[in-house]
């Protein structure tokens, strides 16, 4: 998957939107998917040693155990670890990368 379908797919509501808020940071090639209606977060999709990667806010237990669950989730990359994960966007079938953004916006409404 490329960055452009990405964003694609974390476009899930009229309250989505993609903005580029790191413009100094040419080289990690930032985008964050927000809230229209709070401006909160819920994705940062960025580039890392040649690989796409996307930030997405998990429930804490859940993290957890999505991390020890699959190799291509980690800790969130510059975010709190305990509240963000991060997951290598090529290694991560669909329906769980779907569902995972799906949460992320569930979580970040209020």
């Amino acid at each position: 998957m490329n960055k452009k379908t990405l964003i694609k797919h974390c476009i899930i509501s009229d309250d989505a939107v993609a903005t580029y808020p790191f413009k100094e940071k040419k080289e990690k090639n930032f985008s964050v998917i927000r809230h229209k209606s709070n401006n909160k977060w819920f994705a940062l999709i960025f580039e890392l040693n040649g690989k796409l990667y996307i930030n997405l806010k998990s429930h804490p237990i859940d993290s957890a155990i999505l991390r020890d669950s699959y190799e291509f989730i980690t800790p969130g990359w510059h975010m709190n670890k305990t509240h963000w994960i991060s997951v290598e966007v090529d290694k991560a079938p669909n329906n769980l990368l779907d569902n995972l953004i799906r949460i992320s916006f569930e979580l970040t409404k209020k």
